[in-house]
């Protein structure tokens, strides 16, 4: 059985990092944990690299609870200094299984980070421990923006949540919203908040950053927002 398992991640992870169908799916209980990865790998010899990864790393993960799930690929910088070329979603079944693994890796795969280091030439990870039973879907037919906000002072919440509520006046909708997250020494990217919203086309989400540029923001440290397809 543990076999067939095996057999079946390894197979979703190599051959569907990005789903197909044009509405992902996605649930997560109460108590389990959500990754957000933001990555770029690499063009060289890529997929001998991977190919050594799934074999070594995977393996660990999936003993320790994980399970991969759609992701995406990015298509426009909004805000910020970089576009990863990929954002995916990863499951896991606690946060003490979580930060087992990140425990125990570096004994199980010595070479972990090496490996990382070349197969991925960007790789920032936040993970999040689901307070509350939650399900959402993203659209692809649809113009979905994912942002990031690190706050600066007290003025930030307030100026979030108004935004947060432009978005929603402005007939976007807000998929998800993720707070008290953790990275791991290395793979720092722990905003504030990070928000998956979503428009009915690329025109409305234009107009609605016509009235509110992020880019003219006095309360926050720093912003990300990019588009996902």
């Amino acid at each position: 059985m543990k076999l067939k398992l095996m057999i079946v991640l390894l197979l979703l992870l190599y051959s569907n990092f990005y789903g197909q169908k044009s509405i992902q799916q996605y649930g997560f209980k109460k108590g389990e944990v959500l990754d957000i990865l933001l990555i770029s790998n690499t063009k060289n010899d890529f997929n001998k690299l991977f190919d050594r990864y799934k074999k070594t790393i995977f393996p660990v993960g999936v003993k320790y609870s994980f399970t991969p799930q759609k992701g995406f690929k990015t298509n426009e910088l909004i805000l910020g200094s970089y576009l990863p070329k990929s954002l995916i979603f990863g499951k896991w079944k606690s946060i003490v299984k979580r930060e087992q693994f990140l425990e125990v890796i570096e004994k199980e795969v010595p070479d972990f980070h090496e490996q990382r280091r070349r197969l991925f030439t960007h790789f920032e990870l936040a993970y999040y421990e689901i307070e509350n039973d939650i399900k959402f879907e993203i659209d692809r037919n649809k113009h979905n923006v994912v942002t990031s906000f690190w706050g600066k002072n007290n003025k930030s919440g307030k100026f979030i949540k108004k935004w947060i509520q432009e978005v929603e006046k402005s007939d976007g909708k807000i998929i998800i919203k993720l707070t008290k997250g953790k990275s791991p020494s290395g793979y720092y990217y722990n905003p504030t908040l990070i928000t998956i919203a979503t428009w009915e086309t690329k025109q409305a989400f234009q107009s609605f950053l016509k009235q509110h540029p992020l880019s003219t923001y006095k309360d926050l440290k720093h912003v990300h927002q990019f588009v996902i397809d």
